[in-house]
């Protein structure tokens, strides 16, 4: 990593993005660069403007994606490097909002069915269950699933916030045989990869990936993506609280089995 990247990651982790944020804003300054194959801080307003373009005109980018570039960009003009830059030097491109896709009940069941295994099924319903975001379910350790008091802590969501979420019947009965099946330590759903090390977490786009899969096993046309999922929480968010759980209970070795 070039020093100037550095400094940028420095102001962000002080600013504590998210990490999904910091990567994103990392990737996209290292390409801006690349672009014009010279240091960012030789950089200026109209090569701004031309990285702009291509990223619309040439690669041909959604307007969200270049929004997020554009947002890296100026982070490391303004504030990694406090140039007095204006935010017309940063100019958005305007979004079309379009409907979210929606599934029917029927599909929804049909979705989850055609899970590829235990581990796929699991995820699916936790995200159908719960409305967590893909990365929040990521993150999920195995002591965030309070069978007692019927909720799963969420640790440092969007906004850096704690939350709980409700923990349905239905979906304690699926994680109690996921678990006895997979005897997840850490994380609750662990990487398969080999590399990664035992405990550490699945990754965003494997929970992507299992959701394509079954969509299309599924013979869903929509394009579903664990996001799709999110509009059929019955209820998403209550008052954050901290207490201590030990998923043990989900080996069905206490009163809740």
């Amino acid at each position: 990593m070039t020093h100037l990247r550095k400094m940028m990651l420095e102001e962000l982790q002080r600013r504590n993005y998210a990490q999904s944020t910091v990567e994103a804003y990392i990737s996209a300054l290292r390409d801006f660069a690349n672009h014009f194959h010279r240091p960012p801080d030789q950089l200026g307003p109209e090569h701004i403007r031309q990285f702009q373009l291509y990223l619309l005109r040439d690669r041909k980018l959604a307007a969200n994606t270049v929004k997020q570039r554009m947002a890296a960009v100026q982070f490391f003009f303004v504030r990694t490097l406090k140039r007095a830059y204006l935010r017309e030097d940063f100019p958005y491109p305007k979004a079309p909002r379009r409907l979210p896709v929606v599934l029917s009940q029927e599909e929804v069941t049909r979705l989850i069915d055609a899970a590829s295994d235990l581990s796929h099924r699991a995820m699916l319903m936790t995200l159908y269950s719960t409305g967590l975001r893909r990365s929040e379910m990521v993150h999920l350790k195995v002591s965030d699933i309070d069978s007692r008091r019927m909720v799963i802590h969420v640790h440092l969501g969007k906004g850096s916030k704690d939350r709980d979420v409700p923990l349905s019947l239905k979906l304690l009965e699926t994680l109690r045989e996921y678990w006895q099946w997979r005897k997840p330590r850490t994380y609750l759903f662990p990487s398969r990869v080999a590399g990664r090390g035992p405990d550490a977490p699945i990754t965003a786009k494997a929970v992507w990936h299992a959701c394509r899969g079954a969509a299309r096993r599924a013979g869903i046309q929509k394009r579903v993506a664990p996001h799709t999922l999110r509009h059929y929480a019955t209820s998403r968010t209550m008052p954050p609280r901290r207490t201590a759980a030990a998923f043990y209970r989900l080996s069905g070795q206490t009163d809740v089995a």
